[in-house]
């Protein structure tokens, strides 16, 4: 009975009507309580996520501790400096970019619509990922607060929910991302939250949420900031980061803007380019960039191993094999794995009928999300357009691979082999071509020119070579989805460190 009144309870709390506010006052008060800065510098440590690279679909994404964190942002100058070092610590080495070799130090710089990296002393442009960044400072804690007070869309409706009076306030930011936040009963935001685009969500949640807030110097901040990245309703992948802010600097001295470098002004995202190379009779490899797929042709069909990235690659890649072959569909495309840089570009090759071979292990979270037709209202894709026609005979077609699947048209034959037992991740897939002896594989082994120093030894080489032992493939050649292509005798020479 208790249970049940309890519940009644909570149902009520939770359905109490929402009453409209003055956001105005709404943001005087928080900004009241808060302090108002034009500056905030703070540091701590804790850890940090690579999102998108799941060791499993069924997995969060891979942490790695973070040893040193440092951030500045000026909003006047809508800049922002963050730096942090980050290493494999006690987190398991399971997932994308583990294990981390040693320590690594990660320097971001935002100057209103530039974004860049640095490599050594290098400014490294990333005008794909500037949006983004500048809609970031803007939700942070007192910049949610300057960026709602500038919006002319802003909203405030006050509401119990979960049980406690909060007051969530809305606006357009960049006039294109909506973002919502909560300011609690002592004036202060607790949780900011918009989507973003992204190739496995569509619009993908980023959220910040803030506690333990303390004064510093008469500005209330934060102790803790957790930000997810992807969409914890739908898959377990969605921890990005936690910081415990140990120190807090408000209004500092900060009038000298930072300097964008040219190479940084004049950055532009780059076209898609591809160019394809026949490695065989009927077998190419369409290369560019830092991704490669492999084009198949059988005798009333194209397989592709791999959909990388974008739709923007893919439609590339199929335009070049439609080139190659122009009377014969795509019916098959290969995935490797289920990591966002390699799946980015599948849905573009569904889209057109194609069945995606992939492993079993990662069914549920392309047929429950990556592959759901909606929503992509940021970005969309084809796909998703097809959303309001979406019929049975568009419903993704998965080929589930849990040890060995095999294509052929009675002449060329195409395997595909599960790899067990990597770190990297839990859902690899290899492909061999036994009558031209190509193995194909991605993130397992890179081949470089035969002048290069080559790659260093690690687990999931040792683990290709043991796979190849054992199925007792012969392979004359390994085609990288990253890197080139080189000889089998390399590759056991490298792996022997011979």
């Amino acid at each position: 009975m208790r249970r049940m009144l309890a519940a009644l309870v909570a149902a009520c709390a939770l359905a109490a009507p929402a009453a409209a506010q003055d956001v105005g006052q709404v943001l005087e008060a928080a900004a009241a309580a808060m302090g108002d800065v034009s500056t905030i510098r703070y540091s701590g440590h804790g850890w940090v996520a690579n999102v998108g690279q799941s060791h499993t679909p069924a997995d969060d994404w891979p942490r790695f501790e973070v040893t040193a964190y440092d951030r500045t942002i000026s909003y006047g100058h809508r800049a922002s400096y963050e730096i942090y070092n980050r290493r494999q610590g006690d987190y398991p080495a399971l997932g994308g970019g583990t294990p981390l070799q040693g320590e690594q130090q990660h320097v971001f710089f935002t100057a209103g619509e530039y974004t860049w990296t640095l490599a050594g002393d290098d400014p490294v442009p990333q005008p794909a990922n500037a949006e983004v960044r500048q809609l970031d400072i803007w939700m942070s804690p007192h910049g949610f607060l300057k960026a709602a007070a500038e919006a002319d869309d802003a909203s405030a409706t006050a509401l119990m929910l979960e049980g406690r009076p909060l007051t969530i306030v809305s606006f357009a930011a960049l006039d294109r991302y909506r973002v919502n936040g909560t300011i609690n009963e002592d004036n202060l935001v607790e949780r900011v939250l918009t989507w973003v685009p992204n190739p496995y969500f569509g619009d993908m949640i980023y959220d910040h949420r803030y506690t333990g807030y303390q004064d510093f110097d008469g500005v209330m901040f934060p102790t803790v900031l957790h930000s997810h990245q992807g969409d914890p309703r739908v898959n377990p992948g969605h921890n990005w980061m936690e910081i415990t802010v140990t120190g807090v600097h408000p209004n500092l001295d900060l009038d000298r803007e930072l300097v964008i470098p040219d190479v940084v002004r004049e950055a532009t995202v780059p076209p898609v380019v591809v160019r394809s190379t026949q490695m065989a009779p009927g077998v190419w490899r369409v290369s560019g960039g830092s991704h490669h797929s492999i084009g198949v042709e059988f005798d009333d069909f194209i397989a592709v191993v791999e959909a990388p990235q974008s739709e923007a690659r893919s439609l590339a890649v199929i335009a070049e094999l439609r080139r190659r072959v122009p009377d014969k569909p795509i019916r098959y495309v290969v995935n490797t794995h289920h990591h966002v840089d390699h799946a980015g570009g599948l849905r573009t090759y569904v889209a057109q009928s194609a069945a995606v071979i992939t492993h079993e292990a990662s069914r549920d979270f392309y047929m429950d999300v990556f592959l759901h037709p909606g929503t992509r209202s940021l970005e969309p894709d084809i796909l998703s357009s097809l959303m309001p026609w979406f019929a049975p005979n568009r419903i993704p077609a998965l080929e589930l691979v849990s040890d060995e699947y095999t294509l052929t048209d009675g002449e060329r034959v195409m395997n595909v082999h599960a790899v067990p037992d990597l770190g990297h991740v839990g859902t690899m897939l290899v492909v061999h071509l036994p009558a031209e002896r190509i193995l194909i594989n991605a993130d397992l082994y890179s081949p470089r020119l035969p002048s290069a120093e080559p790659p260093p030894v690690n687990d999931s080489m040792r683990t290709l070579a043991a796979t190849i032992e054992r199925l007792e493939l012969d392979v004359a050649r390994h085609v990288g989805v990253h890197g080139l292509v080189g000889s089998h005798v390399d590759f056991l020479r490298i792996v022997n460190g011979q």
